[in-house]
């Protein structure tokens, strides 16, 4: 097969390295699940994107998404990236500001505002459902959350596309001291089907109105630089809660300072209760990949 356009960029974020990092190929047909997967495990990126043509008149690309050990159902910042690089190399137009990404997660729109460095990009997320709300007690939380005070709002176990445990901390400086015990995460997420703890805080600060970090222990004990899913999560949980920052339904979040990151994601709450998650996306490189080439 021949070499296919390949573009690796930071997601939520205003200039390259403060985002989520992402892999982009372009043209994937004739790939098999083994090979997007390998590619996928080859990257070693929180995930790798695959763009087909658009499998319905209604949708403007197909889309599958791989972590580096199996393929996800949806995350955020793969698929604003994804449409970022779909715009950038021209196989897409927005029709009413929108393109629509298809796959597993069905047909998503994403909202698309602005041309060039300014442009921002956010997906509308799967409708999320509160799984459960916690009792103070939850021995799984209480040993995730050992040390850290917690803040007003009861904890929850949400399901957006991915299950999150949910909590809030009591103040974003505690947040951002809290050190992540991984053996406990990892017990709460594998115990209860999650991905792991997305904790919060509000803030103070003039840019952001929370500051999150989301702790990942159920597929390999890391922290999350950038996470649209999670963080629509929250804000679906939030806006249950009538606990929403922000004028409007609107409001951003800052995550990944304390793993060497600054990325900024927008969120908005619309008035059908429609979560939207985005931001702006670096292109960093632009080349090609020779996954099929001839071997010596």
């Amino acid at each position: 097969m021949s070499p296919r356009r390949y573009l690796l960029l930071d997601v939520f974020a205003d200039r390259p390295g403060a985002g989520n990092p992402l892999a982009v190929v372009l043209d994937a047909r004739g790939f098999d699940d083994a090979t997007m997967q390998a590619i996928a495990r080859w990257t070693r990126l929180p995930e790798t994107t695959f763009v087909f043509p658009a499998p319905t008149p209604g949708a403007s690309y197909g889309l599958r998404m791989f972590s580096p050990r199996r393929e996800v159902p949806f995350a955020g910042h793969p698929s604003v990236g994804t449409a970022h690089a779909v715009l950038q190399a021209g196989l897409a137009t927005p029709r009413d500001g929108l393109l629509v990404q298809s796959g597993i997660a069905g047909e998503l729109p994403l909202r698309v505002l602005g041309e060039g460095a300014t442009r921002t990009i956010a997906v509308r997320t799967p409708r999320a459902r509160i799984v459960e709300v916690a009792d103070p007690a939850h021995p799984l939380l209480r040993a995730a959350l050992a040390g850290i005070p917690r803040g007003n709002l009861p904890q929850a176990l949400v399901d957006g596309g991915r299950r999150w445990w949910l909590a809030e901390v009591a103040g974003e400086a505690a947040l951002r001291a809290a050190t992540p015990d991984w053996d406990a995460i990892e017990r709460l997420a594998l115990e209860t089907d999650s991905m792991g703890l997305c904790v919060f805080a509000r803030s103070d600060d003039p840019v952001h109105h929370l500051a999150v970090r989301a702790w990942v222990g159920a597929t390999g004990r890391f922290e999350d630089a950038a996470s649209g899913a999670a963080n629509a999560t929250l804000a679906a949980w939030l806006a249950s809660q009538g606990a929403l920052p922000g004028r409007d339904g609107r409001y951003r979040i800052s995550q990944g300072r304390e793993v060497g990151f600054d990325a900024i994601i927008e969120l908005h709450v619309d008035e059908a209760g429609d979560v939207w998650s985005g931001g702006r996306v670096q292109t960093v490189v632009d080349g090609m990949i020779d996954w099929f080439g001839v071997r010596d």
